[in-house]
């Protein structure tokens, strides 16, 4: 101990703190440095990946690539588990040790498929097995990156916007490399491609199904699940796992996206929609499968269940698209009734909303209690309990009356032509209902869209318009907005100054909203008109405007125009269906929402309205 400036200052403690920050500090540095080297090597194996994946190459080429993951696996896991050891208390501790497992058995993977042959290593066979796990590590250590875009945008809109603008422009990258199409689209095509599966419209410039080969087809797969569920479903859905828990400002943000009330349970329920949207499409792969697996007994299995899984997802998601050049229409598959029925409830399931769908699930549970303890009681009453929400109530109400109104006009319309093909009344009424029901957001035909009636294109109009329901996979103003704007009418015709329903009246913020949804909406589309007939001068008006309503409602609907747009009318398809997604008002409010709010009100004045 000694004195220095009437303080005793004790040396030893001195040394020992003076050997912790050298420590700390030669730590940082060490930890960095292989931070820097497994950030260098992830990007090299990301471009092997993206050249192996995208061109087409010889079997020595391929053999070579092989190799070439083999390598690559025990550098990335040495390189992890250096940075677990060094780097554990800064970064993800679970997200790593699931990378060092994952890493692990595919190296093991790859020793036993080299032993199982005995003429040496099938570096080809290890190419295969190497590629899906090596995008399944990246696409982990991709979760962190995107978490921390939280902390970047103050706004949830506005990163809600980024992440569907980063998509689309990683979409039409894949989509344009040579070995995802058999011929040589332009950039134009493949941002379009990108864009409407993105926004899950289903409008194609290009054939699905013979211009992208299966590399392409995956790529538009992928874009239509993230597009249909949000790439912030998916973090919070990972993150759920991988740290157990989420800061206040990613609560915020995804309470946002999937429009939900309750804040401490949003990673919950994330995880609940990503669980439910890929049981459902399973499900729906293997009943795709089931109807129709005859058509395509002469193909591979692997091509009929990738055929079942494509339509199963493009269906719940409302996007469209189909491997079929005639879609559902197509003379294979255009009387499988029951294949259009698995895509028709797909469709009605993925656009009604995922919190109606889980609050349905809640009242069937609390109805079968109540019948369980009535019969318990010996049938004594038993107090109900209020549990359907007044938003679900609203949603399945006006989406009842849209299918069956729907499929009644279309029968009424359709009877003596495009029903007439169908001998049998379960085949009239089958089509008639899906004519019913997709173009509400979800662009499958299984019927000849040129040869519609005017009426019948009308009445598709209003549908698509109309669209699906809010926190859906679906586009248009939603079900909701629809349903709110014809109770404020009859409510004004009334004289009444509130919106009341089930005893229950409805916010005023909720009238305000869906009137200015309604009148952006006219504004948007009205505009798209207007641009593609100045671009597209010798067309039509009736084409021109069901294929803006389709683009800003992402149905994908189409009555041929599609493919022969020009590239300026193709821009302008793109960025309505991009709007259409998003949702005009979600646009707005991301582009000029204030922090602060006003807190003062001016005196009221009436203006004359009619």
């Amino acid at each position: 101990m000694r004195q220095a400036n009437g303080k005793h200052i004790d040396n030893e403690g001195l040394a020992n703190e003076y050997m912790k920050t050298k420590l700390e500090r030669e730590g940082s540095k060490t930890g960095a440095l292989i931070r820097g080297i497994l950030v260098s090597s992830q990007w090299m194996i990301i471009g092997l990946l993206v050249f192996d994946l995208g061109f087409n190459h010889s079997r020595e080429a391929r053999e070579l690539m092989g190799l070439g993951y083999l390598l690559s696996m025990p550098l990335l896991l040495l390189l992890t588990l250096l940075r677990l050891r060094v780097l554990a208390k800064e970064d993800n501790k679970a997200l790593l040790q699931i990378s060092a497992i994952l890493l692990t058995a595919l190296l093991l993977l790859s020793f036993i498929s080299a032993f199982h042959f005995s003429d040496g290593w099938d570096l080809i066979g290890i190419r295969a097995l190497s590629i899906p796990g090596l995008l399944l590590y990246f696409f982990l250590q991709l979760l962190p990156s995107v978490r921390r875009l939280y902390h970047a945008f103050y706004n949830p809109a506005l990163l809600f916007i980024a992440s569907f603008a980063t998509i689309t422009v990683f979409g039409a990258i894949l989509l344009k490399l040579p070995k995802a199409t058999t011929a040589s689209i332009s950039w134009v095509d493949a941002f379009f491609t990108a864009s409407s599966a993105v926004s899950v419209t289903g409008l194609a410039v290009v054939d699905t199904g013979t211009v992208f080969t299966r590399f392409g087809q995956w790529v538009i797969l992928i874009l239509i699940q993230f597009g249909g569920l949000g790439v912030l479903t998916f973090t919070s859905f990972f993150s759920f796992f991988f740290k157990g828990g989420s800061s206040f400002r990613e609560g915020l943000y995804v309470k946002d996206f999937l429009s939900s009330d309750n804040l401490s349970n949003v990673l919950k329920l994330a995880v609940k929609i990503v669980v439910f949207t890929l049981g459902i499409e399973l499900l729906g792969m293997l009943g795709i499968w089931w109807f129709t697996s005859s058509v395509q007994k002469d193909a591979a299995l692997s091509d009929q269940l990738f055929f079942s899984f494509f339509h199963a997802v493009s269906a719940f998601c409302n996007a469209g698209f189909s491997p079929l050049s005639a879609g559902l229409y197509d003379p294979a598959y255009r009387f499988i009734y029951g294949f259009h029925w698995i895509i028709a409830s797909l469709l009605i399931l993925g656009g009604l909303g995922f919190n109606i769908v889980f609050n349905f699930v809640e009242y069937v549970k609390v109805f079968s209690g109540k019948i369980r303890r009535w019969v318990q009681s010996g049938g004594r009453l038993v107090k109900p309990v209020r549990v359907i929400t007044l938003n679900a109530y609203l949603v399945l109400v006006t989406t009842a009356v849209l299918l069956i109104g729907g499929t009644v006009l279309m029968y009424l319309f359709e009877k003596d032509n495009i029903l007439a093909e169908h001998s049998s009344w379960w085949g009239k009424f089958t089509t008639a209902f899906f004519c019913a029901a997709t173009p509400r957001t979800a662009g499958f035909n299984s019927f000849d869209m040129m040869a519609l009636s005017t009426p019948s294109i009308l009445l598709m109009l209003l549908l698509m318009w109309i669209g699906a329901s809010p926190a859906s996979t679906g586009g248009g103003i939603k079900t909701s907005t629809f349903a709110i704007s014809i109770l404020n009418i009859l409510a004004v015709a009334r004289g009444r100054h509130f919106l009341e329903i089930k005893n229950r009246e409805i916010a005023d913020i909720s009238v305000r909203r869906a009137f200015a949804i309604i009148s952006i909406s006219l504004l948007v589309i009205g505009l798209a008109v207007f641009l593609v007939s100045w671009f597209e001068p010798g067309k039509e008006l009736m084409p021109i405007a069901f294929e803006c309503f389709s683009a800003y409602s992402t149905v994908g609907l189409t009555l041929g125009l599609t493919p022969q747009l020009s590239d300026a009318s193709k821009i302008t398809i793109m960025l309505v269906m991009f709007v259409g997604r998003i949702g005009t008002l979600n646009l707005l409010i991301g582009l000029m929402r204030q922090l602060n709010g006003r807190h003062y009100q001016y005196p009221q004045e009436n203006i004359l309205i009619n």
